[in-house]
């Protein structure tokens, strides 16, 4: 009859407009100014996928408003929003970005199954043995100060301790290929950008890169990439 097919007809139409609105949902990403967010912000302009910002001032504890616990339970940035779609934690969020737009910019994950096994794995480096050091090292040097509290020294002596330890497996990685998980950018070099930023700035340990030849050179090329040029003009750290 007319009406069940004036019915099906408006179904469609309302199911080809559903798409066309998820189509042109902007990715948003929460928090971009500080550190870990910074991870997702510059594989999203490595992988030219555009995207919003929202500010979620820590400072203030904004990130454990309702609003924000109903997207991000642990009260932790950054949180990627896509459509309906949400994921949380850094490297989750780089992994799903370069999952999703695989087909534009660099390829992040490797070309083959054991690239991408290889960048899995010094993803994983980063997360448990070089990040873990450098945070003790960010917050005793940079974020105690400013928050009153006084610096562990014990604990900067043996954090720095510690990161030169990786950063010596680093240099003999570095020796044999030009980036972490072989002779291309990853999401494993990726990660490391913001942190170490800390580390040759704020913290003022510039020398733990710069004493080592390869890391040194690693070091100059991902932080010379224009994306993570774009980051560090737009979204400047907040200390």
């Amino acid at each position: 009859s007319f009406s069940s097919i004036k019915s099906r007809v408006l179904i469609i139409i309302k199911e080809v407009r559903k798409k066309e609105r998820k189509k042109k949902m902007v990715l948003k990403i929460y928090a971009p100014l500080f550190a870990s967010s910074k991870r997702a912000v510059v594989t999203l302009i490595e992988k030219g996928v555009s995207f919003e910002t929202v500010h979620v001032d820590l400072m203030k504890g904004e990130q454990r408003n309702p609003e924000y616990l109903a997207i991000q339970p642990f009260g932790k940035i950054p949180v990627l929003v896509d459509g309906d779609y949400k994921i949380f934690e850094s490297r989750a969020i780089m992994r799903y970005i370069a999952e999703k737009y695989r087909s534009q910019g660099p390829d992040l994950l490797g070309k083959t199954i054991e690239e991408r096994g290889q960048v899995e794995q010094w993803l994983d480096v980063e997360a448990t043995s070089y990040h873990p050091p450098l945070l003790a090292l960010t917050l005793n040097i940079v974020f105690a100060p400013l928050m009153g509290f006084p610096a562990d020294e014990k604990v900067i002596k043996e954090s720095e301790e510690k990161l030169g330890e990786v950063l010596d497996v680093y240099e003999a990685q570095l020796s044999k290929n030009e980036y972490l998980a072989g002779d291309f950018v990853s999401l494993a070099d990726l990660a490391h950008l913001p942190f170490t930023e800390y580390l040759v700035n704020q913290i003022g340990k510039a020398y733990m890169i710069k004493d080592r030849k390869h890391v040194s050179a690693w070091w100059d090329k991902i932080s010379s990439r224009a994306a993570w040029k774009e980051v560090s003009e737009k979204y400047a750290l907040p200390v």
